[in-house]
């Protein structure tokens, strides 16, 4: 009998598992990602950095102000909710858990909601309209060396 090998735990965005925690109380679940990684035999850790960072749920929408996600880690840039208030701290402080669960975890891999100001990955929110680049959470995770993939 062969020893049973450790199922890799892998981060998810806790809305592409079906939990309604989307800036407008709603889920972005998606049935067909959450199905083939279950098959490949990893372990879904689902986290959400806007809930995580302390922004309520549901809550204004909110993104980058001017320039990107690397100018908000670099402090030359704000994240924004509808209102103008200023969010940053919590997206920071989601972000920064997103890590320490995965060094907790040893997580090394993310799937992350696609257009998120938090988990986008290819694509985010900024100055009102949607732009190439990662978002804040993934900025951090990608510095870190976390393979970062979109959900």
């Amino acid at each position: 009998m062969e020893p049973l090998q450790p199922v890799p735990p892998v981060l998810i965005s806790a809305c592409l598992l079906g939990r309604n925690c989307r800036f407008d109380g709603h889920t972005k679940g998606d049935p067909a990602l959450v199905s083939r990684l279950e098959a490949s035999g990893v372990q879904l850790i689902p986290y959400c950095p806007e809930e995580s960072g302390g922004l309520p749920t549901p809550r204004s929408p909110a993104w980058i102000e001017a320039q990107d996600a690397e100018a908000v880690w670099a402090g030359r840039d704000r994240v924004l909710d509808e209102a103008g208030e200023d969010v940053t701290s919590a997206f920071v402080r989601g972000a920064e858990g997103a890590l320490a669960l995965c060094k907790r975890l040893g997580i090394r891999t993310a799937y992350l909601k696609e257009r998120s100001p938090s988990c986008g990955v290819c694509q985010t929110h900024a100055h009102g309209e949607l732009i190439d680049g990662p978002g804040v959470t993934t900025v951090l995770l990608q510095k870190h060396g976390i393979e970062t993939l979109p959900g």
